[in-house]
């Protein structure tokens, strides 16, 4: 039996105390790695909304790791690649503002590229009001969440299935039917949802596939946007997708650290954030 299986009766009493049960919640997620907001509420004997309270504000202090309905721990969360029904609920507030924001970005009639993530879920629900749009994406899930009065043309790039993000990695290509040439496929707009960003490295991402890959889709673009969320600053993952100057504008959720932000606006990069606003393109 585990220490957390043989409380105290002070230890029991404690749980009615906020700054303690929280101190017990850290600690019951960080021995079992992952838990649901309704485990929680019964092992802690409170409600589900106070549950949802702790884990947000626990995750907020960098202690947890708050996913769709529950928490990981934060070594799990550094320790293994998310799936993609554990990244779901990852940042999704933030995610949410960054595909209204991308999606203003997208003029109808036009070509436009989405790599893989769960950013780009966001982001196809916000295209609700483009018509006639030419889509061409490696992200699986993409095409469900897509309304289908948005696009005249929806392509999905071939390659292999990585099953942690539902998404294919291979070459930016699409074959003629006849002769089995490859097209030359140009767009309009390249959406880019990268893992990470920082001054020396760039964008990056975990995989070497997915960065050859990204990398790609930008080069067929006129113009690249990278999607990333704050928790995405100031850090670097193993493989670059390109430098900062590789795009044009950076679409976030709130404004990056100062020399950050001043090295994007050095290579002429355009932050887009709630705050700064942006005004839909026609």
């Amino acid at each position: 039996m585990s220490e957390l299986d043989s409380m105290t009766i002070d230890e029991g009493r404690s749980r009615r105390h906020p700054a303690g049960r929280k101190a017990q919640l850290v600690a019951y997620v960080t021995e079992v790695g992952q838990v649901t907001v309704g485990s929680l509420a019964d092992r802690f004997g409170v409600s589900i909304d106070t549950v949802r309270r702790d884990l947000d504000q626990l995750d907020g202090e960098g202690l947890l790791v708050r996913t769709y309905g529950g928490a990981v721990s934060v070594a799990m969360s550094s320790r293994v690649e998310k799936a993609v029904d554990l990244r779901l609920g990852l940042q999704a507030t933030e995610k949410e503002k960054i595909g209204a924001l991308a999606a203003q970005l997208v003029r109808d009639d036009t070509g436009i590229i989405m790599n893989g993530g769960t950013t780009m879920l966001s982001v196809a629900r916000a295209l609700h009001r483009h018509r006639d749009l030419t889509i061409a994406t490696n992200n699986l899930l993409v095409p469900a969440e897509l309304d289908p009065a948005v696009w005249r043309e929806l392509y999905i790039f071939g390659g292999s299935v990585r099953s942690t993000t539902l998404a294919t990695t291979g070459p930016t290509s699409l074959r003629i039917a006849t002769g089995g040439a490859d097209l030359d496929i140009r767009c309009d707009l390249a959406l880019i949802a990268i893992g990470a960003v920082s001054v020396q490295g760039g964008y990056t991402t975990s995989n070497v596939g997915e960065a050859a890959m990204m990398s790609e889709m930008m080069t067929r673009a006129t113009r690249v946007a990278v999607l990333a969320d704050s928790s995405k600053f100031d850090k670097q993952l193993f493989a670059q997708i390109g430098l900062l100057d590789s795009a044009d504008y950076f679409v976030t959720d709130t404004h990056p650290p100062k020399e950050l932000e001043a090295a994007f606006r050095d290579n002429g990069v355009r932050i887009i954030t709630p705050e700064s606003g942006l005004e839909p393109i026609s």
